[in-house]
């Protein structure tokens, strides 16, 4: 399999690919018999920055000239008291329908994160300084800090963009409170990633010991992802990355699960240094 590395021949690719698949009803998954994507003009990406005061990169612009949202609704199904119930949920966020929606949904990483402060988890980053009883000053911190956090911009469900041309990545992120975990550094590897269960790209592998077939991302596919993770001293997000590497689970996406190659470190504390700045 040839995945493009051009961005605007993956997305079509994508696309393709996508509405290939959606439109074999025994391949696909539920709610998405038939699917299409609904790209935006240039005219109507303008509007939705002015209309949200955001401003979307260059390559979330051409995702949402290209692909940015499809004709229909998920089906999410999930078991309560013994009962399977199914309900409708936004696959990508629609910028022209789905206002409510992205609204509140811009508005949860900064609520996620200050909740987090004073919920069970106690989070309390180390440039902060020392914690101080009044939860009237804790917020006053925090205030300060997440100011100088780049733009989220909602892309599906939890996942959101860092948006902010300037800097040398842009990662897709997957944001929980303060358990934030890159999906991939740039926007192709992100959507790879997310959409993943949607293209094909899956090889059935044979467990011996198991007696059992179990789905392998195609190695081609697993190769982008390895790469993309892998320890880069020029990966950081400012401010955000302290609260990323707060948590162990944020660690794989710098590739510092372990000591990585070429660097020492302390598991403890969370600190890297390249072997060539000692």
């Amino acid at each position: 399999m040839e995945i493009p590395v051009n961005f605007i021949d993956f997305l079509y690719w994508i696309r393709e690919r996508t509405e290939t698949l959606w439109s074999n009803e025994d391949d696909c998954l539920k709610g998405f018999y038939g699917a299409k994507w609904q790209p935006l003009s240039e005219e109507q990406i303008d509007s939705i920055e002015l209309k949200y005061a955001i401003k979307f990169t260059s390559e979330h612009r051409e995702f949402l000239k290209i692909l940015h949202a499809i004709d229909k609704k998920e089906i999410v199904e999930y078991e309560e008291d013994g009962k399977i119930i199914s309900e409708e949920g936004t696959f990508f966020y629609n910028w022209l329908e789905d206002e409510e929606e992205i609204l509140k949904t811009m508005k949860e990483p900064y609520q996620w994160m200050f909740d987090d402060i004073d919920s069970v988890n106690k989070v309390w980053l180390k440039s902060w300084g020392i914690k101080p009883k009044s939860a009237e000053k804790r917020k006053e911190i925090f205030d300060k800090w997440f100011s100088n956090v780049p733009s989220l911009l909602p892309l599906t469900g939890s996942v959101f963009v860092v948006s902010d041309e300037n800097l040398e990545w842009q990662p897709i992120l997957s944001v929980r409170g303060s358990d934030i975990v890159v999906i991939g550094w740039d926007f192709r590897t992100g959507l790879l990633n997310e959409i993943r269960n949607h293209l094909d790209i899956y090889i059935d592998i044979f467990d011996e010991e198991d007696q059992m077939f179990y789905p392998e991302l195609l190695p081609e596919v697993q190769e982008i992802f390895d790469e993309n993770i892998m320890y880069n001293k020029t990966k950081d997000v400012p401010y955000l990355k302290e609260m990323m590497l707060y948590w162990s689970s944020g660690w794989s996406g710098f590739g510092l699960n372990y000591f990585p190659e070429g660097t020492r470190g302390h598991p403890i504390t969370k600190t890297f240094i390249a072997e060539e700045e000692i």
